[in-house]
């Protein structure tokens, strides 16, 4: 049997999209994690299918790395919006559940993707975890804040792991985020992934994370934020004070089409 597939990035976060609406096909835990596989398979942080949906334009379901049925994706969420216009749902504004949640996105006329995300919810304040100061919040899917002055050469791997993996704090696991405030509406941030057990080039939702307790906490004050996020690209932030409406903006660009073969 022949898959084909489009590979695609989300700010450098890369996602390997699948039209699932007419087959709705299957795919085990194994498949998945080879295909994602950096090295001997395509290589992506996750895999995602597009899949029908009774009441919105589609439906999107988002697996990470290690084949497991991941949480809600925002850099995967804007991928799948370039993708649904790419085959053939021929709209700039889209509804689409994930998760059990209706997302609404927009094709904004330079080619980047507008993702309103759902409302923040969870919110832990000050604790501290590995030795680190630390603040949570989820954004539909869990994350770690910690504020450092300078998160260049930080070895985020061997420190999210930790954080990540602290099981009285995170008995599921989380993401990790480790932030350095530029200015007023500008961080860097640097994200360890539950699921790809690594630094990913970028995380939308850990984005979003930042960006609403950075501006809780008093850190930046401006209600539009700019991350700096490790691919070297910028994503933004947008929302109101109750945060209630906020939305995530960035690239969401085709890198390449293919197939693999399944025995």
């Amino acid at each position: 049997m022949t898959i084909h597939f489009t590979k695609m990035s989300g700010a450098g976060n890369d996602f390997i999209m699948i039209d699932n609406r007419t087959e709705q096909r299957t795919f085990s835990e194994a498949q998945i994690a080879k295909w994602c596989k950096r090295g001997t398979g395509i290589g992506a942080d996750g895999l995602i299918l597009l899949e029908p949906s009774a009441h919105h334009d589609f439906s999107m379901r988002y697996y990470n790395s290690d084949g497991k049925l991941g949480s809600m994706c925002g850099n995967g969420g804007r991928c799948i919006t370039r993708f649904a216009h790419h085959c053939g749902i021929k709209k700039t504004q889209f509804t689409f559940e994930a998760n059990g949640e209706t997302y609404h996105s927009e094709i904004l006329p330079d080619g980047r993707v507008r993702l309103k995300m759902t409302p923040p919810k969870a919110f832990r304040d000050k604790f501290t975890v590995e030795g680190y100061d630390a603040y949570f919040i989820d954004t539909g899917s869990p994350h770690a804040l910690i504020y450092l002055p300078n998160v260049e050469t930080l070895d985020v791997f061997k420190e999210g792991k930790k954080v990540r993996s602290n099981k009285a704090h995170f008995p599921d696991g989380a993401n990790v985020n480790f932030l350095s405030v530029i200015s007023p509406d500008t961080l860097r941030i640097r994200t360890f992934e539950r699921g790809v057990e690594n630094e990913t080039l970028a995380c939308g939702t850990g984005c979003v994370a930042s960006a609403v307790v950075s501006y809780r906490l008093g850190k930046i004050n401006s209600q539009r934020v700019t991350l700096h996020v490790q691919s070297g690209e910028c994503v933004q932030v947008e929302f109101d004070r109750e945060f209630q409406d906020v939305f995530l903006i960035g690239s969401a660009e085709i890198v390449f089409e293919g197939r693999v073969e399944i025995p």
